[in-house]
Formats: C-alpha cells, sequence, structure tokens
C-alpha cells in the first residue's frame, strides 16, 4: 500500500482526494491535515507520498514543503495546484517538490501520479502552461537548454527523455534492459552535466529543449 496524506485547506478537497484514492486499492490516506497540522501529521504518519496544496490561508504551502524537506526522513512531496498560482511553482520545484498536480485531475490519473511519485518518477501535469515552463527557466532558456542537453552521451539524453515521462529508475532499466545501478549512475551524470538539483528539474529542460515531441514536461 502507498500511504499518502493529504494537506489542503478546504474540506471539501481533502474529503474528495480520500475518496478518489482509497477507491485505488493500492493506495492508502492515512492522514487528511491542513496546512497548520501538516508538519505533525507528516511526522506521525510516516507517509510515501503528501499532497500539499500550493496555496493556504492558514500557512503558505512553500513553507511547509521547506519544513518537510528538512525532516530526518522527507516524504515525496507534490503541489496540489490551480493556473492560478503558477508563479509558486517555479519557487517549489526549486524547493524539492517532486511535481504538481492540478486540482481538476481526473480520478484515475490521479490515482496513477500518486504511484509514480511514489516509485520515484516525475509528475508534472499533462496540462503545463509554457507559462510555467519559461517561468521555471527563465526567458531564453531553449537555447540554453539545448546546450546543456548537448553535453550528454546518446544513452544518457534516452535516459533523460524517459525521466521526463515520469519513469522510475527500475521503469528505465526494464525499459533499455540496464541494471537499475547503471540507470543511477546514468542519472547522476545527467544532473550534473545539466547543473540541476533534481529530476523534475532535468525533466523541465528536457522539455525547453525540445526533446519530447508531445510536449510533456
Amino acid at each position: 500500500m502507498i500511504r499518502v496524506v493529504v494537506v489542503d485547506d478546504e474540506e471539501l478537497v481533502r474529503t474528495g482526494f480520500r475518496l478518489i484514492l482509497q477507491a485505488a486499492g493500492d493506495i492508502e490516506v492515512v492522514a487528511t491535515p491542513t496546512g497548520a497540522q501538516a508538519v505533525r501529521e507528516v511526522s506521525l504518519h510516516q507517509p510515501d507520498v503528501v499532497l500539499l496544496d500550493i496555496r493556504m490561508p492558514d500557512v503558505d504551502g512553500l513553507t511547509v514543503l521547506r519544513q518537510l524537506q528538512g525532516l530526518k526522513s522527507p516524504p515525496v512531496v507534490a503541489m496540489l495546484t490551480t493556473f492560478d498560482s503558477d508563479e509558486y511553482i517555479a519557487t517549489a520545484l526549486r524547493s524539492g517538490a517532486a511535481g504538481f498536480i492540478l486540482k481538476d485531475t481526473g480520478p484515475e490519473q490521479l490515482a496513477q501520479m500518486v504511484r509514480t511519485v511514489a516509485s520515484g518518477g516525475v509528475v508534472l501535469s499533462p496540462k503545463v502552461t509554457r507559462t510555467v515552463v519559461d517561468g521555471y527557466l527563465g526567458s531564453g532558456a531553449g537555447s540554453e537548454a539545448s546546450q546543456q542537453v548537448g553535453s550528454l552521451t546518446e544513452r544518457e539524453r534516452a535516459v533523460l527523455v524517459l525521466i521526463a515521462e515520469g519513469l522510475s529508475n527500475t521503469d528505465i532499466g526494464s525499459r533499455i534492459h540496464v541494471s537499475v545501478g547503471t540507470v543511477k549512475d546514468h542519472v547522476s551524470a545527467i544532473l550534473t552535466k545539466l547543473r540541476v538539483g533534481s529530476r523534475v528539474q532535468a525533466a523541465l529542460v528536457a522539455q525547453r529543449a525540445g526533446l519530447l515531441e508531445d510536449g510533456r514536461a
């Protein structure tokens, strides 16, 4: 079972997400706190994944994210957002978020996204706007991203695309027929060469460089 904590200031959202995820069968929502209760509840329940509202009135979601990252065993955190909070996404990604999920995501897709982040994959909603990507990477980042990607070997570029598709190390290894240890070596080399600190950041570079034909991050 994948243990999940849903953090949101609206009870309706928390209840809805709980019902959707519990129905998946392999996901257990162990707590649904508000922002002010989040760190305490996460410390108590030790979930695999936290779905965290990026905007809350009682405490800022980015503040909660930083507090969760400071825990001894921090969980994987995916931010819950709407289009009107795009300006916060860049900061969330730089602060270690595993991606972001739009609140209007469909039930089946929501459960799959939770599975993806729980397995170490990348989650960026398919509805991601160009504003989000440009805001994260900065203006004129396309050519810079292409230069960064140009430093990768052919195999590393192939792995980068699979990272951007949301695959975990295990899935990537199965896809290209190498061990998980070899995949980890490739991922480490990719992050170093791209000068980024996470798989999500690497995925955005891949998108900006045009490596993803369908435009997904």
